[in-house]
This record gives structure tokens, sequence and C-alpha cells, in this order.
């Protein structure tokens, strides 16, 4: 299944493919591979070909990405970006990326990211009050640790 990222124009501005683990009527669950050189990142190293599973929702203001390292398979975070509810489809999902990010240790701690990013879209008040209610459901959820289902 193919992924594509967009902006808030609709461009696809990041696109890769994905296999389906799990669908449901508002959701789909996809295993991909990370596809970029490897990077520093908070408290960790991403890395070429670390496994994440990302949850894609139709009815929700994010989507989460469980990052998994490509050698030791040890659990590294969730990466979570609010968005646009996904476009899920038989062959595709997209989503509008909307800036802000959430960033989960393994340890449970949260950190809010791209918050300047944000300021600059200029978003109007009403879909940025829904940016910052997705936040809010996200940063409540993983007080426990876990994820939404």
């Amino acid at each position: 299944m193919k992924i594509l990222k967009k902006n808030l124009v609709d461009e696809v501005t990041w696109e890769y493919e994905g296999v389906v683990l799990h669908r449901e009527e508002n959701s789909v669950t996809l295993e991909a591979l990370f596809n970029r050189d490897d990077m520093p990142f908070m408290d960790i190293v991403l890395k070429r070909n670390d496994r994440f599973v990302e949850m894609f929702y139709s009815d929700r203001w994010y989507n989460i990405f469980e990052i998994y390292d490509r050698d030791d398979k040890k659990f590294k975070g969730w990466y979570c970006n609010i968005c646009k509810p996904a476009v899920i489809e038989d062959d595709f999902v997209a989503y509008v990326d909307l800036a802000l990010d959430l960033w989960v240790s393994a340890n449970g701690k949260q950190t809010v990211l791209d918050e300047d990013e944000l300021e600059e879209l200029n978003l109007e008040d009403e879909l940025k009050q829904k940016v910052f209610d997705g936040l809010k459901e996200l940063q409540s959820a993983f007080k426990t640790k876990n994820p939404p289902n």
C-alpha cells in the first residue's frame, strides 16, 4: 500500500510503500521500513530500515508510528504526526501533515516538536484548535505509556 504525506495544498511531499498488517473500518496499521540515511533524533538514532508500525485513522487528527531498531529489534519510541484525518483507500493511505508532532520515548517522556513550523502555517483558528485537540488527546493517552487503539 502506498503512503502519501501531503501538505496543506494537497501536494504529495513524501511517498513510500507499506504492508497492511491490520485494517478496520476507521483505521489501518501498516509496516514500513525507514528509507532515509541514519540520523540522530532526540534520544535515539533513526536508522535506514528501522521497522515502523504505522497507525492511520480516518476519524482522528493524528497518526502514530511505533519505531523498532533494525539491528536488535528493540522498541525506540512513538513518533506522532498531528494531521487531518487520513484518507484510507484500497491501495493507498494519505494524510495532510499539520506540522506539530509528538515524540514519546520508550520510557514515556513526551516532547512536542515543530511548534515553530505550526505557527508558519498560519492556520485558521478552527483548524488550529483541531491541531491542539489532537495533541491533547495523544498526550493524555500516552500518560500510560501506551498508544490509543
